[in-house]
């Protein structure tokens, strides 16, 4: 890791090239009323031509995307998107120690100092989330769940104390997430960023009155269990995300993700759900100022 206390303004992340096409995706056709990215981590370069965060903003706003909100999962990234967040007018930051990093943190005997950073960043004005934090039972072995438990409480508790939106990473997760929301009691702003469960779990998460957030995997052939999801979700309980630069929308899937092609899932959902793009994409936008505020 480097170091905490350095200018995080010229940290960043590579992204694994693999045996992958690595060619940005040809930009959408820009959609008629704006929407926001909920949830980006463009501290990661990737692609056959890095773009930096000022080009990936622009070429956002291009396509009418007016704003990104920018995830961290350690004490570096969450550094940095609280910098990006201050530094530029389109970004709000969601500051958090990822599931997968609250084991490693633990056994450095570093997870309550990096939860105090964390309780630190999200003091700041633009820093409008917790994220992304919550469960994750696929990458991490059981003897690392209690650290993941008692970095998602800490977390939950750092919402409510800054009275910011949450964003929870699920994976293979759903049940002892919504087990611990209610045991513990979820943040007024709750978001499944990446939803990945069913139309059964949409429907207790929207009860619960939490937001669902859809990525472009939505739009990959085998995720019909996203799109069950998407119909049962309310309209203005519905966000759209990149989580770039993964889970690039079909037919760009496996090449570079960004916020400009937000466009491409927001008008899959629209065909989706039969609805009006324009008519969805007002919807997306004022639920998103409804959850993180003015950007």
């Amino acid at each position: 890791m480097t170091d905490d206390r350095a200018d995080p303004s010229g940290y960043v992340r590579q992204r694994t090239q693999a045996a992958r096409d690595v060619r940005w995706p040809a930009a959408p056709e820009p959609l008629a009323v704006p929407v926001y990215d909920n949830h980006a981590h463009l501290e990661i370069e990737d692609g056959d031509e890095p773009r930096g965060l000022d080009e990936q903003l622009e070429r956002a706003v291009d396509v009418g995307v007016l704003g990104v909100v920018q995830a961290g999962g350690d004490i570096e990234s969450s550094r940095w998107s609280a910098w990006a967040a201050a530094s530029h007018p389109r970004v709000l930051a969601a500051v958090a120690i990822h599931p997968n990093e609250a084991p490693a943190y633990q056994r450095a005997g570093r997870l309550e100092e990096a939860i105090g950073v964390i309780d630190e960043l999200a003091a700041q004005p633009r820093v409008r989330a917790i994220g992304e934090t919550g469960l994750d039972f696929f990458r991490t072995e059981e003897d690392g769940f209690p650290a993941q438990f008692e970095s998602f409480e800490a977390h939950i508790a750092l919402a409510k104390k800054h009275d910011v939106a949450m964003q929870i990473h699920d994976r293979d997760a759903h049940d002892a997430v919504l087990e611990t929301l209610q045991r513990v009691g979820a943040p007024d702003r709750t978001v499944f960023h990446c939803f990945s469960g069913d139309a059964a779990m949409a429907r207790i998460a929207a009860e619960k009155g939490y937001y669902l957030s859809f990525a472009g995997n939505v739009t990959f052939k085998n995720a019909q269990n996203l799109r069950d999801a998407l119909h049962v979700t309310p309209l203005e309980r519905i966000l759209v995300e990149t989580d770039a630069p993964f889970l690039t929308p079909t037919p760009h899937r496996g090449r570079p993700n960004a916020p400009y092609l937000i466009p491409v899932t927001v008008r899959f959902i629209a065909q989706e759900l039969g609805i009006d793009v324009d008519d969805l994409c007002a919807r997306i936008a004022a639920t998103t100022r409804e959850v993180y505020g003015a950007f």
